[in-house]
């Protein structure tokens, strides 16, 4: 008997908000403090909620770049991801409303393994493809670039 995968699953997290500014988030077995820094209010027991989408980015192309690298049957060993956003405040500020606040994220991804700069081009479109959290700013106007580099 062949299992047949889910097209669409209900992912669930839970948020207790004891101040303005933390929350602390339960998701599956796992819980983490999003918080702002103590010079806006916060306690600074986690990052921001801005901060948080940054790193789901990272996480994300970690993930769906190592599944399209394993897909493609190239190498790419680990991968050093820095992130860098241009992030309008005016919104966050209450200053005005804002359409695209994350107006452009940088993602400059360093290989260890020994694929060539050919082949993580290659894992680099199909990750791009793939990878809902950069589907998620894409959609939302955001212009995403990604560097894929050898060590």
């Amino acid at each position: 008997m062949t299992v047949k995968m889910k097209n669409t699953v209900r992912l669930r997290a839970k948020g207790d908000c004891p101040s303005h500014s933390l929350s602390n988030i339960a998701v599956r077995d796992l819980s983490f403090a999003i918080d702002e820094p103590t010079e806006r209010g916060g306690t600074n027991l986690g990052p921001t909620p801005t901060d948080t989408a940054l790193a789901a980015l990272i996480g994300c192309t970690n993930v769906i770049g190592h599944k399209c690298a394993h897909q493609l049957d190239i190498e790419i060993g680990t991968l050093t991801i820095n992130a860098s956003c241009e992030f309008d405040r005016r919104g966050v500020t209450l200053t005005e409303e804002i359409d695209v606040p994350f107006v452009s994220v940088t993602l400059d991804i360093v290989a260890s393994g020994p694929a060539s700069e050919e082949q993580l081009q290659a894992v680099g479109r199909e990750t791009a493809k793939f990878c809902p959290l950069s589907k998620l700013f894409e959609a939302a106007g955001t212009t995403v670039v990604t560097n894929w580099r050898t060590a």
